[in-house]
Formats: structure tokens, C-alpha cells, sequence
């Protein structure tokens, strides 16, 4: 596999913050998430799950609940806004007050033409517009605040959780025709009123509830009584969602799946059973999505879980496997490769460290004595309120930039002796907001992926920045770009946008050179080879491709590779490439990570075929010198480290393994209502 010295950093401490809300598109297969520090991602569940945007979140600024209507995206919270975004500018369009105070629910009907959203007791009525949404009418207001809303599939009743209670509105005359009243704890404190956090009607006029005191009840919308209760929890029942079946979610980490199906062979009569009981979180189950094939659920341990429901495969594939998000599928780890500088971002601030040194030498697998430690050299704190989307540091260690919604941010570093850093005081005009910077590999030129598929070519000197062009595609569609990468000698530049698109554009005449043949699957990494000039591109559903820049084609070792196919191994692999590099000492050799394995590809050597054994590298230790060559193959893997977050290449010819194991993260989560103990 070859010999590195290796860096193993795990002062980046990222915490990811409780999933608060999603919403689910059937038609687009996208879901939308809401963080409780007010961040949005959207993920594609059609591409193996691949979290295709980041809408960056804002201080004082939470988000309750989420809504799709067609293909526009909605939220709300307890400011008191209706806000919705602009998906490829990743940013809020607009915020609208409805003037009912906190916002604790908003969601669509089914036609989609009105979302409703309120604190003051009111349910309001806002008309969705092709250029925003209106303000419509309020029905009866209630005493009480208004805690979860679910309408009828036909679009005429709205049923209303509230304290200790259900209303039931029409939605034509707009006054309420049922009150259905929810027993408080049971076996519990009577004077403490019960919260009912979820309602969801259904199509036969079933109202399901899930409250404070931790029990689901089935109503029958028609009457107005309770058919049945399921005391699931003695804490909260927080989460509801409805398609094929209903599940809901505990603060004890549990989802529980109920079907309305015969209790026994004996009984025809169908009625809601409890089914099934998953335990897949350790905290509170603060969001819950049925998609028709799985269950989707995140909560207050951060982590977003896809549970398959089994029954609804005939075989096994990528979609019948338990899936378990924990990290973005983007970098947020810059490395300096010649200055050996490491540039960390969180939300609010941004940490530039230098590497620690060793003289040490040893046999593999050794721990090397540190000559000097690791330093934090810089603690940037962002301006104003907007939360940090992107941020990059030049190979040199002397530039460094960041973008916010609102604005970029440029800074000269100086790090030999003294620590300095200066703003660059004036930028060009044309640099308000960037989705993606990088510099160039001589740090002469910063490129940002700005809005309207551009991408700006911004040139450095010592004392000024200067605007040099606006890099374009022909087809002139706004599409959003979240990958770039630049070519070692500063002649090309690779982007990749959401719609699976790659441009590569020739930066001496500063025009498109080709584009990519189309795939179907986003890339989740690129790279352009130092020696070669192709462009390697690792895709979602983990296919490989490399094309040739100069020739406009793929590569033979490309063709042969998509000829004979990968190995099922790699392919079944739950988390996608972040990151591709190259080894300049062996220019065959192609570096790239997960979250979960360090691999290297050499192209001198065969192809794995389904035969082989894929994960051979302790086979190949125990074989002699004669024996090993034919059992060599062009994968080879390591999952030595936890839980990567970035893996880099230094000058020197060593590593650079960003770590964050997860039992770091959970040991930062605070302590769960109920931990379970062995045997019980």
C-alpha cells in the first residue's frame, strides 16, 4: 500500500447540532432537514441519500417545522416568519411576518396552493403565489396555542393539536365542529397540562395524536371519540408521520410503527395495531418521515437514520441496508500543503493550526515522538449574524477567505515568525457571496462559485485583489455549483453542479474548454492529476470515472474499469468519496477517503473482479515475497482511522487523517431521559 508518515488530528472538535424538523418530496425524492441552529440540508434519497445542498443557518434564528410545496421549500419558527429559500442560492428568498407571534407549525394542504402556520390561538391561511405567499384569512381563534396542524387528504377539515386538546376545523366556513379532549399523564401529575405535539388525519377521518404524557391515541374524526390509546412511554411521544402505516417517535430514541391490520387469525375486523419497535437513536426523536420503503428519523443525537422497512424488498440491495448520516458531505477542512497550516470551520468561527513535528523514524504502526506540538495559531471570528457556508486557505498558508450569505471576507496571514493577519480591505464588487472558494495552487488567483452557475476569477497580489472574469457555462441556466477544484499548473478548472453536470474550463483563455459526459449521479469528489492532467471524479453511488482533459474523452483505464464493473463491496458502501488526490512520487497512485476508509488505486495493477477478495491487505501481510504479486490488486484499503473527516497530502510525502470519532461527538450530547442497562 505504501509507506506515510501520518498525522492523526483530533483537535477539530465539530459538533453537529439536533436535527429539529423534516419534510419529505415524493415527486422531487428530496428531504429537507432543519438543525436547531437554524441550518436547512437537502438531501437526494434518488442518489444514494447524497446531501446535495447546505443552507447555512443564522444566530437567533430556530426553525420549528419545514414544508415542500411543488418543488419550493418553507419553514417556520418561533420568531414568528414564514420564511422560504432560494434552493440555488442557498439562502432565504424572503421572510414574512404572520403576526400570530411564535410559529410552532407549518405544512401544506394537498392541493398545495395554501401552507398555514401560530402562537395567539389562530389558524392562518396563507395562499401560495408564484411570487411569494399571501395572507389569506385566520379561522376561529382558540384559547391556547396552536402546537401541530395536519390536514384532511380532501383539503376541507384541519385537525389542530393544542394543550389537552384537539380541534377539528372546516375549513370552507372556518369555524371549529369538534373539540376531541386528551387525558393528562397517566398515572401522573393531573394539574400539569399534556401537549399535544402531533396530529395527523387521515383519509377514513382516523385522527392519530401523540403528547406530552407519552401515549398515541386513535380518534374517529367523524364523532369525536377515542377508539384507542397506546401508552408507549412514560416521557414524551414527539414525532407522528403517516403513508402506508403511522410511526412515532419517543424520547427515549424509540420509533414505534403501527398498521392498521386484524390483531389475530381469528379477528377479520381490522384495527391499528402496534407492530413493530425500532431503537436506532439514543435521544429524542424530534423528526420522523415515512417515505413508502423505509422510516426516516433524526432528533436531538444529531445523527439522520434511514431504517428500511423489510417487507417491502424482494432482495437485497443498497436501499434494504440501515443507513446512518453523521457527517456533511463537504469539507469543512482546508489544508496549507506546503506550510503544513490547517484551517477548521465551524458555524461562527474559523481556527488555523500547524501541524505538530517529528524526527522520529520506526516500523509501521509505530507512534512517533513529537519534536513540536500542534499550535493554534488564529481564532477568526465571523462578522454579523449570517453563519459561515464556505471557507478556503492557499497551499502558501498567506491567504485565507470566507464566505457568508451576505458577504466574502479576505485575509493576508503571515505565520513564519510573528502571527499577522490583515483584511483585505477592499474586494471587487462582483464578490458578494460565494457557495465554494479554492485557490490556486500558486495562491496568484481565488475562484468563487457564485450565483447563476459562475464562477469568479479573482487574481492576488501582495497588495490588492483585482476582478478578472466571470467563468460561464454556454448553456446559461442558474444551476448551483458545490464543487471545484483547479488543476496544479493553473490551466484548468473542474466544476460540478447539482443538476450532475462537470465543466471544465481553460483558465489561459478563460473560456469553457468541454464538458463531461452527463452521469446520473452526482460527483461527490473530483481531482485533476499534477502529471496527467485528467479529471477523477467519484460519484454518489460510488462509480469512478477519469476523462482526459486535453484529449475531451474518457480514459482507456476509465473505459476498462466501467467495462469490467467494481467490486460489490465497494459499491455497497454506505458513505460517499469526499475527497480525491494524487501522489506526485507515484503518479499512478489516486488517493481518496470516506467517513469510514482510507483508499488508494493504483493503476498499474489489475482490476478486482467479484471474486477477489476485495479487503486483502492482511491476506497480503501474511503471504512471502513470491507469493504476494499475484494476489495484488489495484483497491487498497485502509480502516486503521475513526471516523475521517478529511484526509490531505503534504509536500513532505506525509498524511494528514482528520478524525472525529463519534463517541467524541456523543459524549458531548446531554444525558438522555432513559438509558437502557443490560438485561432490562
Amino acid at each position: 500500500m505504501g509507506e506515510f508518515k501520518v498525522h492523526r488530528v483530533r483537535f477539530f472538535e465539530y459538533m453537529p447540532t439536533a436535527i429539529r424538523a423534516m419534510s419529505f418530496n415524493a415527486h422531487t425524492e428530496r428531504l429537507a432537514l432543519a438543525r436547531v441552529d437554524g441550518s436547512v440540508e437537502v438531501f437526494n434519497f434518488a442518489d444514494r441519500y447524497f446531501q446535495e445542498k447546505v443552507i447555512p443557518g443564522k444566530d437567533a434564528h430556530s426553525i420549528e417545522a419545514l414544508c415542500w410545496v411543488g418543488g419550493r421549500l418553507f419553514s417556520a419558527g418561533l420568531h414568528g416568519e414564514i420564511t422560504e429559500y432560494d434552493l440555488e442560492n442557498l439562502r432565504p428568498k424572503y421572510s414574512l411576518e404572520a403576526y400570530g407571534g411564535p410559529i410552532w407549525t407549518i405544512i401544506s394542504n394537498p392541493q398545495g396552493t395554501h401552507v398555514i402556520g401560530c402562537e395567539d390561538g389562530t389558524v392562518k391561511l396563507f395562499e401560495v403565489l408564484a411570487e411569494g405567499v399571501q395572507f389569506e384569512r385566520n379561522l376561529d381563534r382558540q384559547k391556547g396555542r396552536i402546537i401541530s396542524l395536519s390536514w384532511h387528504p380532501s383539503g376541507t377539515r384541519i385537525a389542530a393539536g393544542m394543550m389537552d386538546m384537539i380541534r377539528v376545523f372546516d375549513v370552507l366556513t372556518g369555524h371549529a365542529i369538534q373539540r376531541l379532549l386528551v387525558d393528562r399523564s397517566v398515572g401522573g401529575c393531573k394539574s400539569r397540562e399534556t401537549v399535544v405535539w402531533t396530529v395527523v388525519f387521515l383519509s377514513d377521518h382516523t385522527i392519530f395524536s401523540s403528547d406530552s404524557a407519552g401515549k398515541v391515541q386513535v380518534w374517529d374524526g367523524h364523532t369525536g371519540t377515542l377508539v384507542k390509546t397506546h401508552q408507549l412511554t412514560k416521557w414524551d411521544v414527539l414525532a407522528l408521520s403517516d403513508e402506508s402505516s403511522v410511526v412515532a417517535g419517543t424520547s427515549e430514541g424509540t420509533v414505534v410503527q403501527f398498521q392498521f391490520i386484524a390483531p389475530n387469525l381469528q379477528q377479520q375486523e381490522k384495527e391499528w395495531v402496534r407492530t413493530r419497535t425500532f431503537k436506532n437513536h439514543t435521544h429524542d426523536v424530534r423528526a420522523l418521515v415515512e417515505i413508502g420503503t423505509a422510516i426516516v428519523s433524526g432528533g436531538m443525537d444529531t445523527q439522520l437514520v434511514v431504517r428500511p422497512l423489510l417487507e417491502k424488498f424482494e432482495e437485497k440491495c443498497f436501499a434494504s441496508g440501515l443507513r446512518r448520516i453523521h457527517f456533511p458531505h463537504r469539507n469543512l477542512v482546508s489544508c496549507a500543503q506546503k506550510a503544513r497550516l490547517l484551517l477548521l470551520q465551524f458555524p461562527g468561527q474559523l481556527e488555523l493550526w500547524r501541524l505538530g513535528e517529528s524526527d522520529g523514524h520506526g516500523k509501521p504502526g509505530d507512534i512517533l515522538p513529537l519534536k513540536t506540538k500542534p499550535e493554534k495559531l488564529l481564532y477568526l471570528k465571523r462578522k454579523g449574524k449570517d453563519h459561515i457556508c464556505c471557507s478556503a486557505l492557499s497551499s502558501c498558508g498567506g491567504w485565507l477567505a470566507y464566505s457568508t450569505v451576505s458577504s466574502v471576507r479576505l485575509y493576508r496571514l503571515q505565520t513564519d515568525n510573528n502571527i499577522s493577519i490583515t483584511k483585505v480591505p477592499k474586494l471587487p464588487k462582483v464578490l458578494r457571496s460565494a457557495h465554494q472558494l479554492c485557490f490556486s495552487s500558486e495562491s496568484s488567483y481565488l475562484f468563487a462559485a457564485s450565483s447563476q452557475s459562475s464562477v469568479l476569477v479573482i487574481s492576488l497580489n501582495q497588495s490588492e485583489c483585482k476582478y478578472v472574469h466571470t467563468l460561464k457555462p454556454k448553456s446559461g441556466m442558474w444551476i448551483l455549483i458545490y464543487r471545484l477544484c483547479v488543476a496544479v499548473d493553473g490551466k484548468w478548472l473542474a466544476t460540478a453542479n447539482s443538476d450532475c453536470e462537470v465543466h471544465v474550463y481553460n483558465l489561459q483563455k478563460l473560456e469553457l474548454h468541454c464538458m463531461v459526459p452527463m452521469y446520473s449521479s452526482c460527483p461527490s469528489a473530483m481531482g485533476i492529476h499534477p502529471t496527467t492532467n485528467n479529471l477523477t471524479m467519484v460519484h454518489a453511488d460510488q462509480q469512478i470515472f477519469e476523462f482526459s482533459i486535453a484529449e475531451k474523452q474518457y480514459t482507456v483505464w476509465s473505459r476498462k474499469l466501467q467495462m469490467q464493473g467494481l467490486h460489490n463491496l465497494w459499491l455497497n458502501r454506505d458513505t460517499p468519496v469526499t475527497h480525491v488526490t494524487f501522489n506526485p512520487k507515484n503518479p499512478d497512485q489516486i488517493l481518496l477517503h470516506d467517513m469510514y476508509m482510507f483508499c488508494i488505486i493504483d493503476q498499474s495493477l489489475p482490476l478486482p473482479d467479484q471474486k477477489t477478495q476485495f479487503y486483502n491487505q492482511m491476506t497480503l501481510r501474511s503471504l512471502s515475497e513470491q507469493e504476494r504479486p499475484s494476489h495484488l490488486h489495484a483497491f487498497k484499503v485502509c480502516k486503521s482511522f475513526q471516523d475521517l473527516m478529511c484526509m490531505r497530502l503534504l509536500d513532505d510525502q506525509s498524511l494528514v487523517v482528520v478524525e472525529r470519532p463519534l463517541m467524541a461527538i456523543n459524549s458531548q450530547l446531554p444525558a438522555p431521559v432513559r438509558q437502557k442497562k443490560f438485561a432490562t
